[in-house]
């Protein structure tokens, strides 16, 4: 072959195998302690290997053979968990403590994904207040290996026509049951990742869904292979929502305890409690306070200057203080949280979710308050991080989330303290991967 030909096939080749080498490029994390998200016993000492953002191997270090030209990470002393995964979040729509449909945005949506992505947070069910943009990126991230928090999506969710729930000027509004069948079906085409539906009164301000449409979204959801999760405040209300074969409660109930009726309902119907939101229902009257995480920086570095200046402001606390239910709130998390301990202790399904996202419910920090308030329920710290981990996923049927194993993509928390000694030690975060990515 002539020299240049030669030449020209050499650089070839040096182009492919680069361009090779980028797409497999190989990282080796070593000398951690793994809580792999399944509920199994940490493994100490542990080693992980992460091809094209996935894990090929996970196992002892003593057992690592690692791949020759690895990028190679020392963690020593640091704990590994996978990423978090928040069931119940709102994107785009707030700037400051303002909400409003004008926000959407895919750099406000892109904005809310970094955030989430510097506390942990890796993946987003985001529930019925999204814009159509929301299909695009969620579309792109799953074409490739996102850099940000992941994103799964119920579109435009459920409302009762005049009643509670969802932004002004996005939602479904359904005032009777042949409204049902084309509106589902409007969602369906756009591939959303479930449905979404309001069942609330806003303790009686104003109308609550009937249960035939609530009936009817739920059989033509499933007519379209969609899971369904609701809204839900009153104990009577879950009641009926689970008879009708319901997949998820969005909310803990409030009202009132649990019964033995609607545990078992649940788990005969298969229905998750996909959230409790404690920390939703704690957002609710801590600001009266001053709260006091206003101080924390783990707090603020998530929060913009004009936010944080107005929650320590004694206008808006004396706005929080003198709200027509104010007294009532902590009655409401008080149920849930001992709902959530019932419904645990009964065998029910449930995930992990916060409601974050609209004004007050800060994206990043309250998945990590929720923790700690569910562990305050009575839940077990590994009780907890499988919710928000391995259960979390299943609830989403993401098979190749949730848990830190071999051919699943390498979301995961880098810790310098271990969460099962203090859940609050989900804080301590030293590094996070998305897809083997490291986040900024």
């Amino acid at each position: 072959m002539p020299a240049l030909k030669r030449s020209k096939a050499a650089c070839l080749l040096a182009l492919l195998f680069g361009a090779s080498l980028l797409r497999a490029e190989v990282k080796v994390l070593e000398n951690f302690t793994l809580i792999d998200g399944s509920g199994r016993e940490p493994l100490a000492h542990a080693a992980m290997v992460i091809d094209a953002g996935r894990i090929v191997w996970v196992g002892p270090v003593a057992q690592l053979r690692a791949p020759t030209g690895a990028q190679r990470v020392d963690l020593t002393g640091k704990y590994v968990m996978p990423g978090i995964i928040n069931l119940h979040g709102h994107l785009g729509n707030t700037i400051d403590l303002t909400q409003d449909a004008k926000f959407f945005t895919p750099e406000n949506v892109e904005k809310n994904l970094r955030t989430y992505a510097s506390y942990g947070v890796t993946t987003v069910l985001s529930m019925g207040t999204d814009q159509d943009s929301i299909f695009q990126i969620r579309d792109r991230q799953r074409a490739t290996r996102p850099t940000t928090t992941r994103i799964f999506t119920a579109g435009q969710g459920f409302i009762f026509t005049g009643g509670y729930g969802g932004i002004a000027g996005v939602n479904q509004g359904v005032a009777r049951v042949s409204e049902v069948g084309p509106a589902v079906a409007a969602q369906a085409k756009k591939r959303v990742d479930i449905i979404k539906l309001w069942m609330d009164d806003e303790l009686g301000r104003l109308p609550k869904m009937p249960y035939p449409i609530a009936k009817a979204i739920i059989e033509d959801a499933h007519r379209h292979h969609l899971r369904v999760a609701a809204h839900i405040f009153y104990l009577e209300d879950a009641r009926q929502l689970t008879d009708f074969g319901v997949d998820g409660l969005a909310h803990s109930v409030r009202d009132k305890p649990m019964d033995q009726a609607l545990l078992e309902s649940m788990k005969k119907h298969g229905t998750w409690q996909m959230a409790a939101t404690l920390s939703r229902e704690a957002s609710m009257f801590v600001y009266a306070g001053p709260a006091p995480f206003l101080g924390d920086p783990f707090f603020t570095r998530g929060v913009s200057p004009a936010a944080l200046a107005t929650l320590a402001s004694p206008a808006y606390r004396e706005t929080i203080s003198s709200g027509l239910h104010f007294q009532e709130y902590p009655g409401f998390l008080e149920t849930a949280r001992k709902n959530l301990k019932s419904l645990a202790d009964a065998g029910v399904k449930y995930g992990f979710g916060t409601d974050s996202g609209p004004p007050g419910r800060f994206p990043g920090y309250f998945e990590h308050w929720e923790m700690e308030l569910m562990v305050g329920a009575g839940l077990t710290p590994m009780q907890v991080l499988s919710a928000a981990t391995r259960s979390a996923a299943e609830f989403l049927g993401a098979k190749d989330l949730g848990t830190l194993e071999r051919n699943k993509w390498a979301d995961l928390i880098v810790l310098d303290r271990n969460p099962l000694d203090d859940i609050k030690n989900s804080r301590a975060i030293h590094a996070v991967y998305i897809a083997g990515n490291a986040v900024k």
